[in-house]
C-alpha cells in the first residue's frame, strides 16, 4: 500500500517515532514543526527535500519506501 496524505496523518506518531532512525538529519525540532503542521504530509516531504537535497518524488518515494519497509518489518513481528 502507498503512503498517501490520508495515511501518513493516520500514522503520524508511529511514522515520527522511526523517522530519526531512518533519517539521520531530521532533528526533534523538525519532527515539532511536523507536530504543529496541519499538512503533515507536505511538510515532512519538505523537511526531506531540504535536508537531503532531494526532488519532491525523490522524497516521496523515501516516504512510500520506509513506508513498505516498516510494514513488512511490523508484520513478521507480528507472525
Amino acid at each position: 500500500m502507498a503512503m498517501n496524505k490520508a495515511l501518513f496523518e493516520e500514522n503520524w506518531k508511529e511514522i515520527r517515532g522511526e523517522s530519526s532512525r531512518r533519517w539521520s538529519l531530521i532533528a526533534e525540532h523538525d519532527l515539532i514543526k511536523g507536530d504543529k503542521s496541519d499538512l503533515k504530509f507536505d511538510k515532512f516531504v519538505t523537511m526531506l527535500q531540504d535536508k537531503y537535497v532531494l526532488t519532491r518524488d525523490v522524497a516521496r518515494n523515501e516516504i512510500n519506501q520506509f513506508w513498505t519497509e516498516n510494514r513488512a518489518k511490523n508484520k513478521l513481528l507480528k507472525a
